[in-house]
C-alpha cells in the first residue's frame, strides 16, 4: 500500500501526480500486469538472456 502525505494547504492534484509517478517507480504497476497474464518460466528465462545480451551489446557499443 502505498501512503502519500499531504501537505496542509497542498493542492491535491500536486498529491495525486506524486501518487501516480510513486506507484510507477515502485514496480506495483509491473506486478499487476504479471498477474493478469501466466508466463512459463522458460519464457521469462528466455526474455531475461536477450535483454542481458541486448544491454551487453549496448555497453560493447559504448566502449568502442
Amino acid at each position: 500500500m502505498l501512503i502519500i502525505p499531504v501537505k496542509e494547504g497542498e493542492n491535491i492534484d500536486r498529491a495525486l501526480k506524486r501518487y501516480k509517478r510513486k506507484f510507477v517507480r515502485t514496480t506495483v504497476k509491473n506486478q499487476l500486469q504479471e498477474r493478469k497474464q501466466y508466463t512459463k518460466p522458460s519464457v521469462e528465462r528466455r526474455a531475461q538472456i536477450q535483454k542481458a545480451q541486448y544491454v551487453q551489446s549496448l555497453r560493447d557499443l559504448e566502449e568502442v
